[in-house]
């Protein structure tokens, strides 16, 4: 346990808490040690000095790669599920013409609302 009192609800709710918090910060450090070495727009140099961060102040390093590139970090995931969903359609044989005939032919099957239309032939066409 990690607080002081014996079992009982409060420190095990603590303990729980501090336990949760814990694995989301190794998660947080999987996901941006992942990002630093996917990215190309910086030098090797650049990420071992990020590196070197993570590990001597793990806790303020996380959070200042956070801070400062986080918009960056989720344009590039961004990025990766866009390439990732056109790789997928290029092997699959999607096309988004065969799409929008099916979902005409939904439409006015009366299966999908007027508003679902237009909202999946949005995302569709974007």
């Amino acid at each position: 346990m990690l607080f002081d009192g014996g079992f009982n609800f409060w420190n095990f709710l603590a303990d729980a808490i501090t336990i949760f918090l814990f694995i989301m910060w190794i998660w947080i450090l999987i996901n941006v040690i992942g990002d630093l070495f996917r990215r190309h727009d910086v030098s090797g140099w650049i990420k071992a000095i990020w590196i070197v961060a993570l590990i001597f102040v793990p806790y303020l390093g996380v959070l200042i790669y956070l801070i400062f590139q986080g918009r960056g970090m989720a344009e590039r995931r961004l990025e990766d599920v866009k390439h990732a969903r056109e790789d997928m359609r290029r092997i699959v044989g999607y096309s988004v013409a065969d799409e929008l005939l099916k979902l005409d032919q939904l439409k006015q099957s009366k299966t999908i609302t007027d508003e679902e239309y237009a909202r999946l032939r949005a995302r569709l066409v974007d």
